[in-house]
C-alpha cells in the first residue's frame, strides 16, 4: 500500500540530529528523501556505539529511508548541483549555522527561483533571528536556558537535564507538523514558503503546564522529582527489591481503592487527607506512610496488587526490561511493532525503532536502511539531473561529489 507522503521530495542538508531526524520522520511516512553528505559525511557517522563493523549506531538510528549523496559545497559547481536538485524537490531541509546557507548560494531565495512551491524548512538552536542568532546551542544548553533543567530533578538538589536530547528532538516534531502544514497549502495553492524552526522556540512552547504556573503564581515551579506537584499520591514508590512502582491514585474513587491496597483503609476517612488538596499541603505527612509500606514487599507483588485494584500503575523499567526481558516490557513492544530489524549491506540485520503511527490504508514503512556515505551519488546524479558517467567520473576528479 502506497504511504501517506509517497510522492514528497525532500532534499536533506541536515547533519547530526535535529535536521535527520525530521527528515527521516518525512523518510518513514513515505517521502523520497536524498541526503546530502560533505566528503567525510555526516560527522555522526564516527560517533559511538559503534557496531561489530565499525558502522555508527547513532546514525543508524536517525538516516534510514534516506539516499547518501556527497558532495563538496565548497566547489561551487557542486553549489550548483544543489540548487539543481532543489528545482525538483518539495521540501529541502538544512540546519547549517545562521547565515551559512547565504555564503553557499543554497539559500532559500536562491533555491526558489527556480522552485517557487519548495517549502524550505531551516533549523537552528536559536532561530535565524533574534539576540541569540549566532550563539553555539547543544542540547543541554537548550535545555538549560529554556528552564526545563529548573523543573527537572529532586527537590532541594541539583537541576537534572532529560536523558534524551528532548530539545532535538521536539524540534524535529515541530518542523514536521510545520513541513507537512506548508506542504499542504503548497498543493492547493502552488506557492512554497520558508519555514524557522528553533530548538529554543521548540522547547519553550512544550513548557505549557509549567509556563502556567509561573504565569498564575509569578513564582517558578520548583523541582518536584518523582511527586507531582499538584496531585497527592502520585509518584514512584520504592519497593522491597528496590525497584520502583508508579502509581496514580488521586480522586475520589481511586484514592480509596489506593488506600486499601496498601493497607491502610482509614487514611481514605481521615479528615486531614479526605481531600487531593488536603492531601497536597499536608504531603510530608502521608506520603511516608504510604511508602513505608511499599517497602514490605517487592515490585511484582506491589503491580499485582494495584492493578486488581484497577489503579493506574506501572514499574519503571531500564531499556533491558523495554526491549529485551519477556516478563515485562517486550511482549508489548513486539505487539505494537515498536522494535523491528532491517538489512544493512554492512552491518546485516540492524535494529530498528518501529513507527507510533497505526494507518488503516497507508502505512509508514521501512523501505532503505541508513546509507552508506555517498552510497545513492551516481544514481541520483544520473537518474534527476542526467548526467552521464562520464560527466560524474570527471566531476569526482575533481573532487566535485
Amino acid at each position: 500500500m502506497p504511504s501517506p507522503l509517497e510522492g514528497m521530495k525532500v532534499l536533506d542538508f541536515s547533519q547530526v540530529l535535529v535536521g535527520p531526524a525530521a527528515a527521516m520522520i518525512l523518510g518513514d511516512l513515505g517521502a523520497e528523501v536524498v541526503k546530502v553528505e560533505r566528503p567525510g559525511g555526516d560527522e555522526t557517522r564516527t560517533w559511538p556505539p559503534t557496531m561489530p563493523q565499525g558502522e555508527s549506531g547513532y546514525f543508524m538510528m536517525i538516516n534510514r529511508n534516506k539516499k547518501s549523496v556527497i558532495l563538496n559545497l565548497k566547489e561551487p559547481q557542486a553549489r550548483e548541483i544543489a540548487r539543481s536538485l532543489a528545482a525538483q524537490m518539495d521540501v529541502v531541509v538544512e540546519n547549517f549555522t545562521p547565515g551559512m546557507t547565504e555564503k553557499l548560494g543554497i539559500d532559500y531565495e536562491s533555491c526558489r527561483r527556480e522552485n517557487p512551491g519548495l517549502v524550505y524548512c531551516s533549523l537552528s538552536g536559536f532561530g535565524q533571528d533574534g539576540p541569540y542568532r549566532d550563539k553555539k546551542a547543544y542540547d543541554p544548553i537548550i535545555q538549560g536556558m529554556t528552564g526545563l533543567m529548573s523543573v527537572t530533578g529532586e527537590r532541594g538538589r541539583s537541576p537534572v537535564k532529560v536523558g534524551i536530547p528532548i530539545t532535538d528532538l521536539a524540534a524535529a516534531l515541530k518542523a514536521m507538523i510545520a513541513f507537512q502544514a506548508a506542504y499542504i497549502r503548497k498543493l492547493s495553492t502552488g506557492v512554497g514558503q520558508y519555514i524557522d524552526v528553533a530548538l529554543y522556540d521548540s522547547m519553550i512552547s512544550l513548557l505549557t503546564v509549567m509556563a502556567m504556573e509561573y504565569f498564575v503564581t509569578d513564582a517558578p515551579p520548583e523541582r518536584w522529582g518523582m511527586d507531582h506537584i499538584h496531585r497527592v499520591p502520585a509518584r514512584a514508590f520504592e519497593c522491597k527489591d528496590g525497584l520502583f512502582v508508579q502509581c496514580t491514585a488521586t480522586n475520589e474513587v481511586m484514592y480509596p481503592a489506593f488506600c486499601r491496597a496498601v493497607g491502610l483503609p482509614e487514611l481514605s476517612a481521615d479528615p486531614r487527607f479526605d481531600t487531593n488538596r488536603k492531601r497536597v499541603e499536608r504531603r510530608e505527612e502521608i506520603m511516608p506512610l504510604f511508602q513505608a509500606r511499599f517497602l514490605e514487599k517487592n515490585s511484582d507483588e506491589w503491580l499485582r496488587i494495584l492493578e486488581a485494584a484497577d489503579l493506574p500503575c506501572g514499574p519503571v523499567l531500564d531499556l533491558a526490561d523495554v526491549f529485551a526481558d519477556p516478563n515485562i516490557a517486550a511482549p508489548n513492544i513486539a505487539a505494537r511493532d515498536l522494535c523491528f530489524e532491517m538489512p544493512h549491506p554492512v552491518e546485516g540485520a540492524v535494529k530498528q525503532l518501529g513507527f507510533p503511527w497505526k494507518f488503516s490504508c497507508t502505512p509508514a514503512s521501512a523501505r532503505l536502511a541508513p546509507p552508506l556515505l555517498g552510497e545513492h551519488t551516481d544514481e541520483i546524479l544520473s537518474s534527476w539531473l542526467g548526467l552521464s558517467g562520464e560527466d560524474i567520473t570527471a566531476l569526482r576528479e575533481r573532487r566535485v561529489i
